[in-house]
């Protein structure tokens, strides 16, 4: 992928995380029921995929990955 759309899945991946993190810390209404969304597992996952592209932004940059076992 290119770092413009590195950039571009990121920030809406912020995005997604900080919605989903806000509907998830409203406080429950038992008048409109249960909730169906499950608002915090999608907080979760939206920051698992930027956490991966960042990893992938680093490499980009040109980090590099250290080896498993060094000395080997």
């Amino acid at each position: 992928m290119s770092l413009s759309i590195t950039l571009i899945l990121l920030g809406l991946a912020l995005a997604v995380m900080v919605f989903t993190g806000w509907r998830g810390a409203r406080p429950p209404d038992p008048m409109k029921g249960p909730r169906m969304m499950p608002w915090r597992f999608l907080m979760i996952g939206a920051a698992a995929v930027a956490l991966l592209l960042l990893i992938h932004l680093a490499t980009l940059f040109g980090a590099e990955r250290a080896p498993w076992i060094p000395g080997a």
